[in-house]
Formats: structure tokens, sequence, C-alpha cells
């Protein structure tokens, strides 16, 4: 799903250092009201919110009423936060790069990527591994990428989206806008 920055997420990218492009791109507060927009279109259904950039994630959990788990989180809260999701008891989990590995969470059905490790094909096609595992209801699973429209965001998913499309998948891009509309003007 592409995004559009509103206009002070434009500028602030535009005059950012060109190593600090992509993390501005990536955490654009904009994709908030997409993360909770594409949950909105699946309620009920168990989903992981996926990102690199723990402040990004940290702010997403607040919004969302959610957990988080990064790499500080004790492996007792870890394992505990696992199995309410397992349970069902948590519909939504904010997860860092910590979830990419070494976790099992079949029931997840929706997984809505809004930062990653810049053009990973590995990173992303474990997390879409994490999520296409069978369900045991027979239900579908969505895997989403939020980016941000005209920046390095855009050019990184374009290099994953490569690769998963050479690997069989197919996907689909969609404008944010179309879903939600247009961002709302700054008043800042």
């Amino acid at each position: 799903m592409r995004v559009t920055l509103t206009d002070n997420e434009r500028m602030g990218y535009a005059v950012a250092e060109p190593d600090e492009r992509y993390r501005v791109a990536s955490t654009a507060h904009t994709k908030s009201a997409v993360v909770k927009g594409v949950l909105e279109r699946h309620p009920g259904e168990p989903a992981l919110v996926i990102g690199a950039y723990l402040e990004q994630l940290e702010e997403l959990g607040t919004a969302l009423d959610a957990p988080i788990i990064q790499g500080s989180t004790k492996n007792r809260e870890r394992e505990a936060l696992f199995d309410s999701f397992r349970r069902g008891e948590l519909p939504v989990l904010v997860v860092s790069k910590v979830a990419n590995f070494s976790i099992d969470l079949p029931e997840a059905s929706v997984a809505i990527q809004v930062s990653g490790t810049f053009g990973s094909r590995q990173e992303e096609a474990q997390r879409l591994g994490r999520l296409l595992r069978p369900k045991a209801d027979g239900r579908q699973a969505h895997f989403y990428s939020i980016v941000s429209r005209d920046t390095l965001d855009t050019d990184y998913a374009a290099h994953r989206q490569r690769f998963l499309a050479e690997q069989g998948y197919a996907y689909r891009i969609v404008d944010a806008d179309d879903l939600l509309g247009p961002p709302v003007p700054d008043v800042s």
C-alpha cells in the first residue's frame, strides 16, 4: 500500500541527510492511520504489525493498544505474549525484527509491515512465510507492506516485490488514499 506523505513529512524527507531519508520515509506518521484502516478491514483476525524502528513501533503499540515485542522484551514476557496471541486473547501484536526468526504464530492471518531493513528480500520472505502457513479454519492470509510514495521506501519495496514475483508470489499495489482518503493536512 502506498501512502501519500503530508506536506510536512515531504519537506522533512526532502531536507533529510541522504543516510536518514529511508528512516524518515519509513517512519512517517501517515502510516499509522493506514495501519488502523487495514485492521478495520479485517475485524477479529489475528494480526501482526511488523517494523524495524522501535520509536515507530512504540507509537503504533500505543495507538493500537497492543503490546510490543522487541529485542529488550524479556523471554518470559515474549513467550507469554505469543501464547496469548495463539489463544486468541490478543488480537494484535506489534513486533520488531525479533519476530523474523524462530517464532511460530500460524494463527496470524494479517501482517502489516510498516518498515523493514532497506530492500531486504530475505526479511520480507521470512515475514511472508510466517503468515502463509495453513490456517486451521482455512482462512486466507493477507500481507500488507505500507510504503511512502515517491521515496526510497517505494524504491526498496519495488526491489522486494521483484524478488517475491520471481519466487511465484502474486501481489497488488494499492493506493492507501483510495482505501482511506487523502492524508489530513498538517496543522503544525
